[in-house]
């Protein structure tokens, strides 16, 4: 799981099918990433007591995490960095034509 990443985040995804579409982190699975919208599986049901004719359901599966990145609000992904503060805290950071900003706090 990437120490960066956080539920409700921005990404965009930079390799395999959905490449180039954006969606918000719903949660983690070991390594992998499920993300709203992205990598959407069609699954077969079968009929039970609450259904009476089976169904196709869409799902979505996980990504691995070294296929997203955080992206701002255009799209773009971002390119961040882990600054030491003099008090022993970090922030994560990213420029911004030539300008430092913080993303968030890290602990």
């Amino acid at each position: 799981m990437s120490k960066w990443l956080r539920k409700d985040d921005n990404v965009v995804v930079i390799a395999g099918n959905d490449k180039g579409r954006t969606g918000k982190v719903l949660g983690f699975r070991k390594k992998r990433v499920l993300v709203q919208g992205i990598n959407v599986r069609k699954k077969h049901v079968k009929k039970s007591q609450d259904q009476k004719a089976g169904q196709l359901v869409e799902i979505e599966c996980p990504v691995d995490v070294s296929n997203v990145a955080l992206c701002d609000k255009d799209s773009k992904p971002l390119s961040l960095k882990v600054k030491f503060q003099g008090g022993g805290g970090k922030d994560l950071v990213y420029f911004d034509q030539g300008n430092e900003v913080v993303f968030r706090k890290i602990k």
